[in-house]
C-alpha cells in the first residue's frame, strides 16, 4: 500500500500577496521521532578560519544524479553565531568541467528553499518517477553545474532543511495551521491532509528579520563552507570569481547581500575584522525575475495586466486607472514607501529592527500598501507566476518534495529534520519588520556597479509577480543612479537578439559595460524551468564576463549592444494547459477545490505525492517503459553535458523550445569552452 501522508506548500510565498498560507512539509507515513546526531553520520570540525563556526557535512551518495560520476557533491548545514540556533544548510555540486567559478543560488519568498532550484529549475539534477512508489532522479541537460560550481543554500534559519532546534510536531494541511507538540489526527481529517514529524521550532524569534541580519548570518555560513573547502574560493585579481544569482524576493537579496559580504570585506581589509576570515572575490549578481523596489516597479503592475506583449488585457480602461491610482493616493504604497524609508534613515544605524516598533509598524503597513498593487489581476483567474495558465499553477512539478521527504534522501544528505518547502515563520519575521519597503535597494545595485561587479538582470516575459516591465525600469533607474557613462551609455543601447543555438532567438537584451537586462521570451516567474537553455546560456555568459547576446568575449569597458531601442515585440500566448497533477504537498497552490474536497472525502489514489482522480490517471499506469521501469516524466538527455554557445549568426526563429539540434558551431563552441574552464 502507498504510504500516503503527503503535504506541500506554495511554491513561493509571494512578497506581493497580502493573504498568506504557508505548509509545513513533514515527513510522510508516520511521526518523525527526534534523529540522534550521531546517526546522521556527519564530519564535524570547527571553521580553520573561525573557531566560533561548525561546519558538519558529507557526502551524499545516491541522491542526485549529475551528468559525470566524478562530479564532487557534499550536503551539510554550518553553525554561525547568533542570539539564537542557527544551523544553515548548503547542497554543493561541483561543475562538470573543472573551473574556479563558484554561484551561489538563492530562492526568494522571503521564506523559500533553494532546494525548489535545485531540483525544479537550474541544479545538477531532477526527480523523476520510476514507477509507483518509486522516485528516482536524472541528470539535467542544462544545470548550472555545466559552467560553475552550483552552492545551493537555505536561509534564512528554518527555511528548507535550515534549523534552530529539532522540535516534533504537526501540521493540517487544509487548514496550515502548524502547531508542537504532535496533536492526534482529528476526526474530520485524513492522513494525507495531517501529518507528523521533526522540523523546525516554528518560532519567528529564531531567525532573521531583515534582509541585512541574514545577509551576516550567510557571510558566515560562506566563511565556514570555505574554510573547510578553500579550493572552491576563487582566487583574487582574476574575471572568475563568486557569483551570486537569486530570484523573486531575491530581487532585495541579491543587492543587500553583494552590498552587505563587500562590506566584510572592506572592513578585513582595514583590520576591523581579524584577517584570518576570508576575503569573498565577488564577481558577478544576477537577478532572476526579481522584486527590486516597488517605488519603481509598483506602477507597472498595471502597464503588465494591460499592455503586455501578449496582447492580453485583463482590466477594462476604468478598472485599470482606479487600479494605478492607488499606487499615487496618499496612504498608498509610494507615500507610505517613502515615509517608511525616511524613518529608517533617520534611525541609527546599529538599531535593533525589534526595538524599533513605531518604524516597523510603518514599513509593514507600506508593504501591505504596496501587495494590494497586484489585487485587481489576481481577479482575472490567472496564474501571478505565468499569464499564460489558469490558477492554480502547477508547473514546474513538484515530485521533489515528496521526494526529500523519505527517509532514505534524509539520510543520505545527514538531516536530522524532515523537509520544509516554506518557511511561515520567517515570512512573519520579515513581514513584522517591514524589510521589503525599509531602504531602498537600486543604489545598493548602482553602488555595486561602481565597484565593477557585473549586474545582470534576466525576466521571462509571461511573469506577472515581478514582470519584464517593472525589471526593465529597475535596469534604468540603476544605470540613472550609477551616474557617469551609464546613465547615458545604457538607456541608448539597443536590444540585441540572445542567441541560443543555432535555430531560435531566446530573447533580447540591453548590455552596457557590467550592466544587463534581458527579456526571457516564452518564460515565466522560475525562467530557468521554463526555457532552461536560455537561461544557461544567460546565465554562463554573465559570469565570464562575455555578450549576453551571442556568447562572444568582448572588452566590458567598452562593449554595448546595438538594435531597437526598446523590447515591446509582440508574442502569441500559449493557451492554458490542461490541469495538472494534484500534489498534495501543493495543495493550494496546485489543486482546485473539487480536488480538494475529494481528497478530504478519501476519494481518488495518491501516486508519488500526486492525487488522482483514479489510478489509470496516473502516467505511470500508461508507461511502456519495461526495462526500468521509468514513467513517461522521465526527461530524455537530448545535447551534449558540457560547453556553452558561441553565436557565428543570427537565426530566424524567434519562437524557443526546451531543446534544439546541436550545430557545427555548438560542436566548436563545446570544445572551447571546455578547454577555458580547465584553464581557469
Amino acid at each position: 500500500m502507498l504510504c500516503s501522508s503527503n503535504s506541500r506548500p506554495g511554491l513561493f510565498v509571494s512578497l506581493v500577496v497580502s493573504v498568506f498560507l504557508v505548509f509545513l512539509v513533514l515527513a510522510p507515513c508516520s511521526l518523525a521521532q527526534f534523529a540522534s546526531p550521531h546517526s546522521a553520520n556527519l564530519t564535524t570540525i570547527a571553521s580553520p578560519v573561525d573557531p566560533g563556526i561548525t561546519i558538519s557535512y558529507k557526502i551524499p551518495d545516491g541522491v542526485c544524479t549529475t551528468a559525470f560520476d566524478n562530479q564532487q557533491q557534499y550536503t551539510g548545514w554550518v553553525s554561525v553565531p547568533g542570539r539564537f540556533p542557527t544551523n544553515v544548510f548548503f547542497w554543493f555540486v561541483a561543475a562538470r568541467v573543472p573551473t574556479s567559478a563558484l554561484t551561489i543560488w538563492l530562492n526568494g519568498g522571503p521564506g523559500s528553499s533553494s532546494m525548489f532550484g535545485f531540483f525544479a529549475e537550474n541544479g545538477p539534477c531532477e526527480v523523476v518517477e520510476r514507477g509507483a512508489g518509486r522516485l528516482g532522479t536524472a541528470a539535467r541537460d542544462w544545470g548550472w553545474d555545466r559552467a560553475s560550481n552550483m552552492l545551493f543554500i537555505d536561509q534564512p534559519n528554518q527555511v528548507g532543511f535550515s534549523y534552530d532546534m529539532p522540535t516534533n510536531g504537526s501540521v493540517d494541511l487544509v487548514s496550515g495551521v502548524a502547531v508542537a507538540p504532535p496533536r492526534p489526527l482529528p476526526a474530520s481529517r485524513p492522513t494525507p491532509v495531517f501529518l507528523n514529524g521533526t522540523f523546525a521550532s516554528l518560532n519567528p524569534n529564531n531567525t532573521a528579520n531583515t534582509t541585512k541580519i541574514a545577509a551576516v548570518a550567510v557571510w558566515h555560513m560562506l566563511q565556514g563552507f570555505l574554510g573547510t573547502f578553500p579550493q572552491y574560493n576563487p582566487p583574487d585579481n582574476t574575471s572568475v570569481g563568486v557569483n551570486l544569482f537569486a530570484e523573486s524576493y531575491g530581487g532585495r537579496y541579491g543587492p543587500v547581500f553583494f552590498d552587505t559580504w563587500e562590506e566584510q570585506n572592506s572592513k578585513r581589509r582595514n583590520g576591523t575584522l581579524s584577517n584570518s576570515t576570508l576575503d569573498i572575490h565577488l564577481v558577478s549578481l544576477g537577478i532572476v525575475n526579481g522584486c527590486v523596489d516597488d517605488l519603481v516597479q509598483g506602477p507597472y503592475y498595471t502597464a503588465m495586466a494591460v499592455n503586455n506583449t501578449y496582447g492580453l488585457s485583463l482590466l477594462s480602461p476604468v478598472r485599470a486607472g482606479l487600479a494605478n491610482a492607488t499606487f499615487y493616493q496618499a496612504g498608498g504604497c509610494q507615500d507610505l514607501t517613502t515615509q517608511c524609508r525616511n524613518a529608517t534613515a533617520a534611525s541609527p544605524a546599529s538599531a535593533d529592527p525589534n526595538l524599533i516598533a513605531s518604524i516597523n509598524t510603518l514599513c509593514q503597513s507600506a508593504t501591505n500598501a504596496c501587495n494590494a498593487l497586484t489585487e485587481p489581476y489576481s481577479e482575472s483567474g490567472r496564474s501571478l507566476y505565468d499569464m499564460a495558465h489558469q490558477a492554480p499553477e502547477t508547473f514546474p512539478p513538484s515530485f521533489y518534495i515528496e521526494y526529500l521527504n523519505t527517509r532514505s534522501v534524509q539520510e543520505a544528505i545527514g538531516s536530522v529534520v524532515n523537509y520544509t518547502d516554506n518557511s511561515n515563520a520567517v515570512y512573519t519575521a520579515f513581514h513584522t519588520t517591514g524589510d521589503w519597503e525599509r531602504d531602498a535597494t537600486v543604489p545598493k545595485l548602482a553602488g555595486l556597479l561602481a565597484r565593477g561587479v557585473r549586474i545582470g538582470l534576466v525576466y521571462g516575459d509571461r511573469d506577472y509577480i515581478c514582470n519584464w516591465l517593472g525589471g526593465e525600469a529597475v535596469s534604468m533607474s540603476v544605470a540613472s543612479t550609477a551616474g557617469s557613462v551609464y546613465s547615458a551609455g545604457f538607456p541608448a543601447s539597443g536590444y540585441a537578439p540572445i542567441i541560443v543555438n543555432d535555430s531560435y532567438i531566446g530573447g533580447v537584451v540591453r548590455q552596457f559595460g557590467n550592466l544587463s537586462f534581458s527579456r526571457v521570451y516564452q518564460a515565466g516567474h522560475f525562467v530557468p524551468a521554463y526555457q532552461p537553455e536560455t537561461a544557461f546560456q544567460v546565465f554562463a555568459r554573465i559570469i565570464m564576463g562575455t555578450s549576453v547576446s551571442t556568447g562572444a568575449p568582448v572588452n566590458l569597458t567598452s562593449f554595448n549592444t546595438t538594435g531597437p531601442l526598446n523590447a515591446t515585440s509582440s508574442l502569441a500566448l500559449p493557451t492554458s494547459p490542461t490541469a495538472g497533477p494534484c500534489f498534495v504537498r501543493a495543495m493550494y497552490s496546485a489543486c482546485p477545490m473539487d480536488a480538494i474536497q475529494s481528497i478530504l472525502d478519501g476519494e481518488g489514489v495518491i501516486i508519488n505525492g500526486a492525487w488522482y482522480s483514479a489510478s489509470s490517471n496516473w502516467p505511470g499506469a500508461t508507461s511502456t517503459s519495461s526495462t526500468t521501469g521509468a514513467t513517461s516524466t522521465s526527461p530524455a538527455v537530448t545535447s551534449p553535458l558540457t560547453g556553452l554557445f558561441t553565436a557565428t549568426a543570427t537565426p530566424q526563429s524567434a519562437a524557443p523550445r526546451s531543446a534544439a539540434p546541436i550545430g557545427i558551431t555548438t560542436f566548436m563552441a563545446i570544445f572551447l569552452f571546455t578547454a577555458v574552464l580547465v584553464m581557469l
